[in-house]
């Protein structure tokens, strides 16, 4: 069974850096999904792939899996720089604004 160490993305709505500091591992799916003939769900016995272990470094990851005998991929982040306004979400309502209101 392979296990995936990865940093989450930050969410697309927010520019917030919530649940990107950690680390996680995910462990991949080893063995097909089935549909159930009679409801039409999808389903299989693998429960491991309901698992998401949070770790604080690289490395604890990749040190818990070499202790208990798993194969990891670890994955890099494609880091992006902050975008931080010096006004913030404020500056959409000043009173002092020069540019013309467009929404």
């Amino acid at each position: 069974m392979i296990a995936r160490i990865y940093q989450p993305a930050r969410n697309a709505m927010t520019s917030g850096q919530a649940k990107t500091k950690n680390w996680v591992l995910e462990f991949g799916p080893s063995e097909a999904k089935e549909v159930d003939p009679l409801m039409g769900w999808t389903g299989s016995g693998d429960t491991q792939t309901q698992v998401k272990m949070r770790f604080a470094s690289k490395q604890a990851a990749l040190d818990y899996a070499k202790e208990n005998g798993i194969e990891a991929q670890v994955v890099d982040p494609n880091k992006r720089k902050p975008n931080i306004r010096s006004g913030g979400y404020g500056e959409n309502f000043a009173t002092n604004r020069r540019g013309p209101w467009t929404h």
